[in-house]
C-alpha cells in the first residue's frame, strides 16, 4: 500500500512580530489612543501579526474584555495573535477568548519614538500610552539571548513589491532595486538600497544598536534600529528628502545624516 502524503508539518519560523503593550488597565483609554495612533499611521499593522504585551498592567486587579479588545483590533485591520505577559487570571481570560500566549521575552523592551527628532518645531502633546516594539518569534523565546549565526548578505534585485516582506535573518541585507511605498525590509545586521527607498526599513532586528540603514534616496515611510522607530508623517525632512542617507541609533534617538558624513 502506498505511503500517504504528509497533509501538515510543523516547523518552528522566524517570522516578524508586532507587540503592542498596554500600559493602563484602562481599554476605553487604551483604544482610543490606539485609534489616534492609527490614525497617524493607518496602514502600520496593516495584516501584520500583532501580540499584546501585558507586562505593566499585570499587577492590576483587572482583566481586559479579550474578545471586545480583538474584535476592535481585528475591525481596523490589526491581526491579533496572542498575549505576552500578563497575570495568570489574565492570561487565562484570553486563552479562553481564543488568544494564544506567547512566553515572556527575558530582553528589555524598546520604547517607539513616533515623533522625528530630526524635525525642529513646537514641541507635541505628550504621546499616547501606546507603546509597539517590533519582535521575531525567535526573539521572544528563550533562544534569543544566544547571538545568532551571521548568515551571508541576502542580496535583492528586483523591486520589492508593496505588502512585500523581505527579512535578512541573522545578516545584512542589499536591495539594488526600488523598494516601494507599504513594502517592507526587515535585516538583524544593516539594510543598503541603492535605488529609492519609499517602504520601511527595520534593521538590527535582533537588537543589534550598531546598525545602519543606507540608502541612495531616502524616501522612507518609516526606519528603525534595534527597535527604536521614526516615522515620517509629513515625509522627509527637505535636507535629506531623495537624497543619500545614513540612518543610525545615537543613544535612544534614531538621526539621519547625509551619506559620507563624518560622526
Amino acid at each position: 500500500m502506498p505511503k500517504e502524503t504528509p497533509a501538515l508539518k510543523i516547523k518552528n519560523a522566524n517570522l516578524p512580530l508586532f507587540v503592542l503593550h498596554a500600559m493602563t488597565p484602562d481599554m476605553d483609554q487604551f483604544k482610543q489612543q490606539l485609534e489616534a495612533h492609527l490614525a497617524k499611521m493607518p496602514d502600520f499593522f496593516a495584516s501584520a501579526p500583532v501580540a499584546l504585551g501585558l507586562a505593566a498592567i499585570a499587577d492590576v486587579d483587572a482583566t481586559p474584555d479579550f474578545a471586545d479588545l480583538a474584535a476592535f483590533m481585528r475591525q481596523r485591520g490589526m491581526a491579533i495573535a496572542g498575549i505576552i505577559g500578563g497575570s495568570e487570571q489574565q492570561r487565562r481570560a484570553a486563552q479562553d477568548c481564543g488568544l494564544g500566549l506567547f512566553p515572556e521575552a527575558r530582553a528589555a523592551r524598546k520604547v517607539v519614538e513616533a515623533e522625528p527628532e530630526i524635525v525642529p518645531e513646537v514641541a507635541p502633546e505628550a504621546e499616547p500610552e501606546v507603546v509597539t516594539e517590533v519582535l521575531t518569534e525567535v526573539a521572544i523565546e528563550e533562544a534569543a539571548e544566544t547571538p545568532p549565526t551571521r548568515r551571508p548578505t541576502l542580496v535583492i534585485d528586483k523591486p520589492v513589491r508593496t505588502g512585500q516582506r523581505i527579512h535578512a535573518e541573522g545578516g545584512d541585507l542589499v536591495v539594488l532595486a526600488i523598494v516601494n511605498a507599504g513594502a517592507e525590509l526587515i535585516a538583524d545586521g544593516d539594510i543598503h538600497v541603492y535605488a529609492p527607498l519609499r517602504g520601511r526599513a527595520l534593521a538590527g532586528a535582533r537588537g543589534d544598536t550598531a546598525a545602519r540603514i543606507y540608502a541612495q534616496c531616502m524616501e522612507a515611510e518609516l526606519v528603525s534600529i534595534a527597535g527604536y522607530f521614526q516615522v515620517f508623517e509629513d515625509g522627509i525632512p527637505a535636507a535629506q528628502r531623495s537624497k543619500p542617507v545614513q540612518v543610525f541609533l545615537d543613544g535612544e534617538s534614531i538621526k539621519l545624516a547625509a551619506l559620507g558624513a563624518v560622526r
